[in-house]
């Protein structure tokens, strides 16, 4: 037999990664350069790097809530007053009237009784700005001349150039910038209004679909309690908006039976404001007293105060006899939290805040009471 030639030795093996780095390099034709080593994405420097964008975009999206903060109010206010409203609209869907009918008659209600409002308003606007209009060429002669009371405390006080004057610093330039700056105020609240009216819609009518797709948010094993919980939070929001309606028509027909006995001017649009004033909780009906006593002063100083003594004791009636038997069925919220919770809403977003935080507390609770103590129970 003839020896076999031993074969000489192979090049000695090369690392893994440079092994599939040569490989790469050969097996492709269509890269000039071949494919070189995948990124490290454990080194310090790509982890900074990541790092560094995640908290860029997230400063931009804070940056872009931030920016549209009075849009987002505005859109989480319509889609309250719709969840309040749900349980009027699911109520004649129950009685075999479709959902946009429904929709469309409760939207009609609502604004007869905006309609309402402006209608009662305008007449007491008109007649102030007429009644005044007639008394501001007496006044600015009376304090050209010196005379009369208004002429005399003028002179007295040696304001007669600010008040009749015209140049920069009289009182009709502060006037006009601040007719100016009161128009565009008005301008864009009667806008909001607007924008909050019309996303109400929308949402009411849309409301079935869009609670559909907060449920398929969560894991398919929970959408059924997710589903029964964002149901129970729901008609708790809506319980409380009707309850709160019915606490405000009792303070506005109070008011009008009060306005109508003792004779004060413009007793429906009283009556509306108090009730407009009396669904903020806590302050509400506080400052609707205080308007109407200083109505009262029109009439007499003893109708004045007797209708501040009276806006007194319905306040302890509200507070303490009223509320809590119509909130009591609504949402389950002790006094303190209801308090508390107005203060810190008002804090943050100011009326609409005190008006969304007693419902919002109420759906905190339930989700705590739901979710997080049967945890701790079981742990």
């Amino acid at each position: 037999m003839r020896p076999r030639i031993p074969s000489p030795p192979g090049p000695a093996p090369l690392p893994a990664a440079q092994a599939q780095a040569e490989a790469d390099s050969r097996g492709s034709q269509s890269r000039r350069f071949g494919r070189g080593l995948p990124i490290d994405h454990q080194h310090p420097f790509t982890v900074g790097f990541v790092a560094a964008c995640g908290v860029l975009v997230a400063v931009a999206l804070a940056a872009a809530v931030y920016s549209i903060r009075s849009t987002l109010v505005l859109v989480f206010l319509a889609l309250f007053i719709a969840v309040g409203l749900e349980p009027i609209v699911d109520f004649l869907v129950g009685h075999r009237i479709r959902r946009h009918l429904a929709v469309l008659v409760v939207v009609l209600v609502v604004a007869g009784v905006i309609a309402g409002f402006v209608y009662s308003a305008i007449s007491p606007i008109q007649n102030e700005i007429n009644e005044l209009s007639k008394q501001v060429p007496i006044w600015r002669h009376q304090i050209a001349t010196g005379k009369g009371a208004i002429g005399r405390i003028a002179a007295d006080l040696h304001l007669s150039y600010y008040l009749s004057g015209s140049g920069a610093g009289s009182l009709a330039s502060t006037l006009e910038h601040g007719a100016l700056g009161a128009g565009k105020k008005v301008l864009s609240a009667v806008s909001s209004f607007l924008v909050v009216i019309v996303l109400t819609v929308y949402f009411l009518a849309a409301w079935p679909a869009i609670k559909g797709f907060f449920v398929h948010l969560v894991p398919r094993s929970r959408r059924a309690r997710f589903g029964a919980v964002l149901d129970e939070v729901t008609a708790g929001i809506g319980g409380y908006l009707l309850g709160n309606l019915f606490t405000s028509l009792i303070a506005g027909l109070g008011t009008y039976l009060w306005t109508i006995a003792f004779g004060l001017p413009y007793p429906i649009l009283l009556a509306l404001t108090v009730a407009l004033f009396d669904l903020v909780p806590v302050v509400g009906s506080t400052v609707a007293g205080v308007v109407v006593s200083l109505v009262g002063l029109a009439v007499s100083l003893p109708v004045a105060i007797g209708t501040a003594i009276f806006y007194a004791l319905y306040r302890f009636f509200e507070d303490y006899l009223l509320v809590p038997r119509v909130m009591r069925r609504a949402v389950n919220v002790s006094p303190a939290i209801t308090v508390l919770a107005t203060i810190v809403g008002g804090a943050l977003l100011g009326i609409i805040g005190a008006l969304v935080a007693i419902p919002i507390a109420a759906g905190i609770k339930l989700v705590v009471e739901e979710s997080v103590f049967p945890r701790m129970d079981r742990s």
